[in-house]
């Protein structure tokens, strides 16, 4: 019990100390006590794992390791299962995986702003792993769980080994080339979890730049909650397990149903306590009650009681829907085009009346100021004066004479009298030097 407790409560750890005791029977498995300062721990790695140890372990190395904690019974000791080990600071590909993590970094490659942001829904997704591997196959899991309708298009790559990275980048590329003609909207890229040299397909600087140049949204999956890649930087979403990654792009069930559901199993759930707990009542109730059939009317009560909560609800939801549609509805009555198209009806009518009214005033005005200025020029008129008894005098040329000096004798002149006009011809002058 002890043992299980701590294998489902410590399945993934990493930890760093310095290598001490270590022994290396013929079996081919490791025994070694990890230590520090204050504490120590004893490991086991089975031969199986330390087949993939790139380096040989000494007394005295600095490591991280990682595995899952467990009891070894035989002694009735702590000890971790090692899964992988590397070199503590030191170890070439953790160098090469912080100094790239680094580079990429400073050009921006992890910024918030390049990533895409993935949505819980899409008709159509692109999985890039490998084929025979347990990812694709929790992968469709999830989905046909979730949302079955969601259509899954695999792209097959080694994702361990030399040829991984460039299958992976050639994966990427081909579903961005048909993302338009197969209908792909998203790619999960991704593996299950190992050591740091089992991951190094998804730390290449390659890859990396395939994942940021990628039109199509990526969510990267690879390995397990623990572990971290240049891929998981790069991607515009890191998912820590490939069935993660699932749950975080496929959709909920209807909602109505889901709410239906947890209704039924929440009723169910109350009915089996009530009557779990009726019944482990019963056995004490009949050593000490002639009559338990009275206790088990009450749990009977107890139930009609809850189904009538329950059902009172539902149709409170239900009023309350149907009010809110009246209200909305209400609502649209009040914003019809017709209502307000007989408002600007009503509003053109009026200015209508007022431009019509203004006009008409205009015009009384104009008529008035008209009157007042023919009265005026009627009062300096010449033709009042020439209606008197005057007249006025004319040259030949049509100049008003005004002396006695501006006419020759013989000349002709013109006299306007207020009715016709007099020709006359000059026979003599006389000035009259007086004025």
């Amino acid at each position: 019990m002890a043992r299980g407790l701590l294998e489902s409560n410590f399945p993934a750890v990493a930890v760093k100390g310095e290598i001490s005791n270590l022994a290396t029977p013929a079996s081919g498995h490791w025994y070694l006590t990890l230590k520090d300062k204050t504490s120590q721990l004893r490991c086991a790695m089975f031969a199986g794992r330390n087949r993939f140890v790139r380096f040989r372990p000494q007394n005295g190395n600095q490591i991280i390791v990682w595995g899952k904690l467990s009891i070894y019974e035989g002694r009735g000791d702590y000890q971790l299962i090692v899964d992988s080990m590397e070199e503590a600071g030191d170890g070439a590909l953790r160098r090469a995986f912080e100094d790239l993590k680094r580079k990429l970094q400073a050009e921006g490659l992890f910024s918030e702003e390049h990533k895409q942001e993935i949505y819980s829904y899409y008709d159509h997704i692109g999985v890039i792993t490998s084929s025979s591997g347990a990812v694709i196959q929790d992968i469709l899991s999830v989905f046909q769980r979730r949302f079955p309708a969601t259509k899954i298009t695999l792209f097959p790559v080694a994702v361990q080994g030399a040829d991984a990275p460039g299958e992976i980048i050639r994966a990427i590329e081909l579903a961005n080339q048909h993302q338009q003609k197969l209908g792909i909207e998203a790619l999960i890229v991704g593996r299950g979890g190992g050591s740091l040299e089992d991951l190094q397909a998804f730390n290449e600087e390659s890859v990396a730049r395939a994942i940021f140049s990628s039109e199509l949204p990526i969510t990267s999956a690879v390995g397990h909650e623990v572990d971290f890649t240049i891929a998981d930087f790069v991607a515009d979403l890191r998912a820590p397990t490939p069935s993660a990654a699932a749950e975080q792009m496929s959709p909920h069930q209807v909602e109505y149903f889901d709410t239906f559901a947890a209704y039924r199993e929440n009723l169910a759930s109350k009915l089996r306590t009530i009557l779990s707990q009726a019944t482990q009542n019963l056995h004490w109730l009949a050593k000490q009650l002639k009559r338990p059939d009275r206790r088990l009317q009450e749990h009977a009560q107890n139930l009609d009681r809850l189904e009538n909560q329950l059902q009172l609800a539902i149709l409170n939801q239900i009023a309350l829907q149907n009010l809110e549609l009246k209200h909305l509805h209400q609502g649209m009555l009040s914003n019809s085009p017709i209502n307000r198209i007989n408002i600007l009806s009503v509003h053109l009518q009026k200015t209508a009346e007022n431009i019509n009214q203004c006009i008409t005033k205009a015009i009384n005005q104009t008529q008035s100021q008209l009157a007042e200025l023919s009265r005026s020029l009627s009062t300096v008129s010449p033709l009042n004066t020439l209606a008197r008894g005057y007249s006025i005098t004319y040259d030949d040329n049509g100049q008003v004479i005004r002396s006695a000096g501006n006419v020759k004798t013989g000349g002709t002149i013109v006299s306007r009298l207020e009715k016709g006009n007099i020709e006359s011809t000059v026979k003599s002058i006389i000035i009259d030097d007086s004025r």
